[in-house]
């Protein structure tokens, strides 16, 4: 299998990047921030994902979209690491609808996969209740009384959860399996509280006090709730390493660009040998991490559940070389480096909050000796 992107994944990538370089760069992210922007994104950049087709790439063809997979989500999402760009797309056009494509009936898929594709609607997934990612630790549960099914629990770090229209809330079962319900955050017994990340993106926190919910509300139980659970969470993660790529690539252009304009001592400083060194190293750490979450992409577009390895690989040299990278970035750069009037801190803060999404560098490292019977 070929490590490189063949001519329609490329043509994918460049649009990406020419499209959010354009309309989305740091600056846009800065706006939103300063302004205390109520959403956190722009509703009318996630309106003209969805002209583009962004927005459908994982949807099903059969719900109006393209019917792509992770290499093709990875390109967008690396795109939107490079500009550091808020968008939903993790949220609903990655998350939330191989949710749906996986686990929902097929009114949930008829209802709200067309208005994914067309970026009409902002789902989000929630999964974690801890401070750490740990999937297989989730208390919130769905029971049955008189009246019918009950749901009583808690989320943290929502991504979008705050916009979202509806949320795919992992919950056990009557049985105790894990399993997908369909919620509407204004229900009664549903309360949502925005948390603003230190790197300006947008998270939730979610309770489920005794939420009331209609028998049409759940998705996949069982053991197929629990495989859906766990691929979707192996998507989002493949696309969160293709931001903590795409912000490696950027932080490292920037910095070689300041070593070859940056003079000391009537020399400019990318002559010094430990320099170049150091963006020698970064540079093999990137091309490297290139390869390994391409290898992953495909052989989770291949096969999912035989993945799992791959992607666990894949997340934490991610997290490990975005780490590398912006700590180079605010070094190299000096004084500089270390002000918010600057870029580089925005990209250091970022690659911190996505290398705790879906588990960290030591939750992979560890994932994946597990998986390999280590």
């Amino acid at each position: 299998m070929s490590l490189v992107l063949n001519q329609e994944q490329q043509m994918l990538r460049d649009s990406a990047f020419a499209f959010i370089g354009e309309n989305a760069p740091v600056a846009h992210l800065r706006t939103l921030r300063d302004s205390r922007d109520a959403t956190g994104f722009s509703a009318d950049l996630w309106r003209r994902f969805g002209e583009l087709g962004f927005s459908a790439t994982l949807v099903p063809e059969a719900q109006g979209g393209l019917a792509l997979g992770a290499v093709e989500a990875g390109a967008i999402g690396e795109a939107l690491g490079s500009t550091l760009a808020p968008s939903p797309f993790l949220s609903t056009a990655v998350l939330a609808a191989r949710a749906l494509a996986l686990a929902g009936s097929p009114a949930q898929q008829a209802q709200w996969l067309p208005r994914i594709a067309g970026a009409e609607t902002v789902i989000a997934f929630a999964v974690d209740e801890a401070s750490r990612h740990d999937p297989q630790c989730i208390a919130t549960h769905v029971r049955i009384d008189a009246d019918g099914l009950v749901l009583r629990g808690a989320k943290t770090f929502v991504v979008d959860g705050h916009a979202a229209e509806r949320l795919i809330v992992a919950a056990r079962q009557p049985d105790d399996a894990i399993g997908l319900v369909l919620v509407d955050p204004r229900a009664p017994g549903v309360t949502v509280e925005r948390t603003a990340m230190v790197d300006a993106h947008n998270a939730a926190r979610v309770r489920f006090d005794g939420v009331r919910l209609d028998p049409d509300a759940r998705m996949s139980s069982g053991a197929a709730g629990a495989a859906a659970v766990a691929q979707v969470l192996d998507l989002g993660r493949t696309v969160v390493a293709a931001q903590l790529l795409g912000i490696a690539d950027e932080v490292f252009t920037r910095t070689l660009a300041y070593l070859k304009e940056r003079k000391q001592f009537d020399r400019i400083i990318g002559e010094f040998q430990a320099l170049q060194h150091r963006m020698a190293q970064l540079y093999c750490e990137i091309e490297l991490t290139r390869a390994l979450l391409l290898r992953a992409q495909q052989a989770f577009d291949a096969d999912p559940a035989a993945a799992a390895s791959l992607v666990a690989a894949a997340k934490a040299h991610a997290c490990a070389t975005a780490d590398l990278a912006v700590r180079e970035g605010v070094q190299l750069h000096g004084g500089m480096g270390m002000t918010d009037a600057f870029d580089l801190g925005l990209f250091m803060k970022r690659a911190r909050t996505l290398q705790e999404l879906f588990g960290d560098v030591h939750f992979h490292t560890d994932r994946f000796a597990t998986l390999n019977a280590y």
